[in-house]
C-alpha cells in the first residue's frame, strides 16, 4: 500500500469533526512531531473518507501537504461504507460521500464510517516533511 504526499488544499472533506477530539490529536500529533496514519482518499475527487481529524489538524498547523492512501473509491468493493448508530440518516450511498465532498455542505460529524478490507498503515511522516515551520 502506496502512502504519497498531496497538497493538502486538493482534499475535500464530507463531514463535520469534533473539536475536542482535533485539540487531542494536534497535541498529539506536535508531540510525536509526525504524522503517524494516513488519510484514505479517492484519487479522483480528493474526497477524504478516512481522516478528518487529521486533516484539520493539518490546516490547524498550516501544512501544505498531508500523507494519503489514494484509493478508486466508487469502484472498489473493499471499501465499505455505512452509518454509525447515531446517524441521522437511515442510507447513503458513496455517490452522496463525493457529492457532498464537492458541495459547500458538510454532513454532520459521526455519519458516514469507511471500513477498508487493507488496514490503514502506521506511518511516521515528519511535520517538517509536510511543510510544517512552528
Amino acid at each position: 500500500m502506496l502512502v504519497e504526499l498531496v497538497a493538502i488544499e486538493w482534499l475535500k472533506p464530507h463531514e463535520k469533526i469534533r473539536p475536542k477530539k482535533v485539540a487531542e490529536l494536534q497535541k498529539m500529533t506536535l508531540r510525536w512531531n509526525a504524522y503517524t496514519k494516513p488519510l484514505l482518499v479517492d484519487r479522483r475527487s480528493g474526497s477524504i473518507l478516512d481522516g478528518h481529524h487529521r486533516y484539520t489538524v493539518g490546516i490547524n498547523l498550516e501544512l501544505l501537504r498531508l500523507p494519503v492512501i489514494l484509493v478508486d473509491y466508487l469502484q472498489d468493493d473493499s471499501i465499505e461504507l455505512d452509518l454509525w448508530p447515531a446517524s441521522e440518516l437511515t442510507k447513503i450511498s458513496k455517490r452522496q460521500v463525493i457529492d457532498m465532498s464537492n458541495s459547500n455542505e458538510l454532513f454532520p460529524a459521526k455519519t458516514t464510517r469507511h471500513r477498508f478490507g487493507d488496514t490503514l498503515p502506521p506511518i511516521a511522516v515528519s511535520l517538517a516533511d509536510l511543510g510544517y515551520s512552528d
